[in-house]
């Protein structure tokens, strides 16, 4: 299907909602833009925060306490070296 949009002053164009649905765009999301000779390419970009849970890790997470003994180690090395 092919649509005729406005370009305003400041160069922004709506996405027809019937176009952002079948997408997937989302409110307040983000779009990237690709230029292919004459054409305008945009695409859907995913939230980062989505993408929690795709890599797969055979390590279990830290606990709050190793992730505070950790940086705690980490400063004291990054004082001790800047002295």
């Amino acid at each position: 299907m092919v649509y005729t949009v406005a370009v305003t002053s400041q160069g922004q164009v709506s996405i027809p909602i019937d176009v952002q649905r079948k997408l997937g765009f989302k409110k307040n999301g983000k779009a990237s833009l690709k230029v292919e000779g004459s054409k305008i390419i945009i695409e859907p970009v995913s939230d980062f925060m989505s993408l929690k849970g795709s890599l797969e890790s055979s390590k279990k997470p830290l606990s709050s306490t190793q992730i505070h003994d950790r940086f705690s180690r980490y400063l004291s090395s990054k004082n001790r070296s800047s002295e």
